[in-house]
């Protein structure tokens, strides 16, 4: 399954959803600021491992329990981070 990696002013969320570009992923989000991806979610669990050492638990379970899920999009979650 690929992924997007979406970047917001609040949150970095994982979506499942198809995009036909950045654009359209823009205009869902009002505190869009970045994206990547579609990525098969192999390259985004290693992507994420690499670059956020902080993620909690592990970027490769948070993605492998979002690919079990009913959910299309969800937010990651960081160590130290207050959950609402």
């Amino acid at each position: 399954m690929h992924l997007h990696i979406i970047y917001t002013e609040t949150a970095m969320l994982l979506s499942k959803r198809s995009y036909a570009s950045w654009r359209e992923i823009q205009d869902e989000y009002q505190s869009y600021r970045a994206s990547v991806g579609p990525w098969p979610h192999e390259w985004v669990a290693e992507y994420l491992s690499d670059e956020y050492s902080d993620l909690w638990p592990s970027a490769q379970e948070q993605v492998h329990v979002f690919l079990s899920e009913a959910l299309e999009v969800k937010a990651l979650a960081f160590r130290g981070q207050s959950v609402a």
